[in-house]
């Protein structure tokens, strides 16, 4: 029988599977990683999205089975007469029940790649690729700088086409602002959120420069109108989230990126553009720990700073985990 190389060097191009729970932050994370193999070799991507019962999902992932899966999720396996893929990158917990099941499944035929940190059964994968601040050891392990992404110069320039007309007359420094929000370390009260507003509307009349403006998806509302009142008077754009999301122009045209340090999604993701990375404080509701190792490690490698009011513009080397990632799958999976 053919070992997994050498199947691999007789069937291209590659047959990737990136699941998910489906929720976009999490789906791009094992995205992104697909995207990175196939920029290295010929391959094609599918995406399964799973959702568990709502009786079933708060099961301990050993205790789950497909038949738990709810009728609108994909199919946790390849349907009659397909084969598995090549490939399988999978992102959060609620994949895990699958993950962990996909080699045996699969008769050793997939190799099986687990982004974040599993907490369960870590053995069970053939790789697992861990944001750096969350410490998971072990010889199947490879950490990286914050998590995989699908930032590109690529994607920021076909994301920044739409929105060109608008963005492109701004008067620079372009400031982008990524606003999270309520989170289990951290909160942006409605007084918090004025403060900051205060602190970049500062910064920008300063330099006379403009705004560019994006919020989450966890930003409470007062908060949301406490800075949008504020800075709402600054030349640039606000988005509202209607219409198409400008988050790829936003980083595309920006001349400084200030990110809230509750996410390390967009903290990572700004580190990828080479743009100056200045972190915005939040009101923490229990000690940092991961989020200051990764703002430490953005710091060691001259990408991010604390923001101190002023718009310091410095240079870096753009970080890359995402492609580096994606190499040491390949290595892994050519071993065999």
């Amino acid at each position: 029988m053919l070992d997994r190389a050498a199947r691999r060097a007789v069937s291209p191009p590659l047959s990737i599977q990136v699941v998910s729970d489906g929720r976009i932050g999490m789906e791009n994370q094992a995205l992104g990683l697909a995207e990175a193999v196939q920029r290295l070799t010929p391959a094609d991507i599918s995406v399964r999205r799973i959702r568990w019962r709502t009786l079933f999902d708060k099961l301990p992932s050993g205790l789950k089975t497909s038949w738990m899966l709810d009728l609108s999720s994909d199919p946790a396996e390849p349907a009659a007469g397909e084969d598995w893929p090549d490939l399988w990158i999978a992102t959060g917990r609620a994949t895990l029940p699958l993950s962990a099941r996909v080699r045996a499944a699969s008769g050793g035929k997939t190799f099986v790649v687990q982004t974040q940190d599993p907490r369960w059964r870590n053995a069970a994968y053939d790789l697992i690729v861990a944001p750096a601040h969350d410490r998971v050891e072990g010889p199947d392990v490879l950490s990286i700088t914050g998590s995989p992404h699908r930032v590109t110069a690529g994607r920021l320039a076909e994301g920044a086409a739409a929105f060109a007309g608008a963005l492109e007359p701004l008067s620079r420094p372009r400031v982008a602002v990524l606003v999270g929000g309520r989170s289990r370390a951290f909160d942006l009260t409605e007084a918090h959120a004025a403060e900051l507003a205060d602190r970049i509307a500062a910064a920008v009349e300063a330099v006379g420069g403009s705004l560019m403006l994006t919020f989450s998806r966890r930003t409470p509302e007062a908060a949301k109108a406490a800075m949008t009142a504020r800075l709402g008077g600054l030349p640039g754009l606000i988005w509202d989230g209607q219409g198409p999301n400008p988050y790829f122009a936003f980083l595309k045209f920006a001349d400084h990126v200030l990110v809230t340090e509750d996410s390390a999604n967009m903290a990572a993701e700004a580190a990828s553009t080479g743009k100056p990375v200045h972190v915005l404080p939040m009101i923490p509701l229990k000690p940092a720990g991961k989020f200051a190792r990764l703002h430490a490690d953005l710091r060691q490698r001259g990408a991010a700073r604390p923001f101190d009011g002023t718009l310091t513009a410095w240079t870096y080397a753009p970080l890359v985990e995402t492609d580096r990632a994606a190499a040491e799958v390949l290595k892994r999976m050519m071993r065999g």
